[in-house]
């Protein structure tokens, strides 16, 4: 019987890894038993980063919708409140880019808002 080996299986696994580690620094990037290791914690730090910038962002959607409300005198939560009250229904992207790109309409809103809380 002849003699088989996973040559092909092997290095086409190991270039495979190798192409990931591509940029990596010394011999995370070089040298394959590091490079599993670099590409390992690699791809769990990426998975968890997907994870974090979803939350960044709602951070930085509520950062400029707070700042905004405050400028016509209202807060946040107040905010939120009066919006749901008026049976408002814009996510917290949307309501970040009015804030800064249709100051008037989002002055608008507040009114609306203000009128909603003051029933």
């Amino acid at each position: 019987m002849p003699r088989v080996t996973s040559a092909v299986a092997s290095r086409k696994r190991r270039k495979r890894v190798l192409e990931q580690a591509k940029g990596f620094y010394g011999a995370s990037s070089k040298n394959i038993r590091t490079v599993y290791d670099a590409v390992d914690k690699a791809m769990a730090h990426a998975y968890v980063g997907r994870k974090q910038k979803k939350r960044q962002y709602r951070r930085l959607w509520t950062t400029r919708i707070n700042a905004a409300c405050r400028l016509n005198g209202l807060n946040y939560s107040q905010f939120m409140c009066g919006l749901k009250r008026a049976e408002i229904d814009l996510n917290r992207k949307m309501l970040s880019e009015i804030a800064i790109h249709e100051p008037a309409a989002f002055t608008a809103l507040v009114e609306q808002a203000k009128a909603q809380l003051n029933k």
